[in-house]
């Protein structure tokens, strides 16, 4: 297990929105407010990492021809639990994620880490692989709740700050409304996956250039 490589691997280089594009529909549905980034964010979070360490304990008695349903049925378990949670203690939360928590079931990120990484590996790093995928999951959701809100409806924080409205940055009749609506959803993410994909490919490009001049 090396954590630092799967924390990058989380974060940046295999980052499950911008680089393995995953999870798109709540990525571009509920981020319109930091209170609804941040509530999707940790609740994959925990799910990913819960069924990673389930999934990764019981790999070796799950047959393999039955091993996507089983998958389900465990990552289900937790998603139910996750949801009454946030009902009972966050019901605002969960009125505005709305059916998005209850899709994480076939959420590709958690079925995706599932297959590809816990059922191959130990308890202990796919319990770390869940941590860093989840925390690369909520950064791109809070950089894109951050822009839509800021762009679309002038307000820092909604749902946190300000008594649930966010804090005015700048008055509301100079926002860029369409920012807040779903084609701004696909702009923002679009501009978030451009700007993933030019850092990561900068390295290389200078690498090529390196070795065109010494010819």
């Amino acid at each position: 297990m090396d954590f630092k490589k799967q924390l990058k691997e989380g974060l940046v280089s295999q980052n499950p929105v911008t680089v393995q594009l995953l999870g798109m529909c709540s990525t571009m549905a509920i981020t319109t407010s930091l209170f609804n980034g941040i509530g999707m964010g940790l609740s994959v979070l925990v799910i990913l990492t819960l069924s990673n360490i389930f999934i990764s304990a019981l790999r070796k008695v799950i047959p393999d021809k039955i091993r996507i349903a089983c998958f389900i049925v465990v990552i289900a378990t937790f998603v139910t639990v996750v949801d009454l949670c946030l009902q009972a203690y966050l019901p605002d939360l969960a009125e505005n994620l709305g059916v998005f928590i209850p899709l994480i079931v076939v959420n590709c990120i958690i079925l995706g880490r599932a297959e590809s990484f816990c059922y191959k590996n130990g308890v202990a790093a796919s319990a770390v692989d869940g941590v860093c995928q989840g925390l690369g999951y909520t950064w791109v959701l809070i950089v894109m709740c951050v822009v839509r809100e800021l762009l679309g409806k002038g307000t820092f924080g909604g749902g946190i700050l300000g008594g649930g409205e966010g804090v005015t940055i700048f008055p509301s009749h100079f926002a860029a409304m369409g920012v807040a609506l779903p084609v701004g959803g696909f702009l923002v993410l679009a501009c978030v996956i451009a700007a993933m994909q030019y850092f990561l490919n900068k390295p290389k490009k200078a690498a090529e250039e390196k070795e065109e001049v010494a010819k």
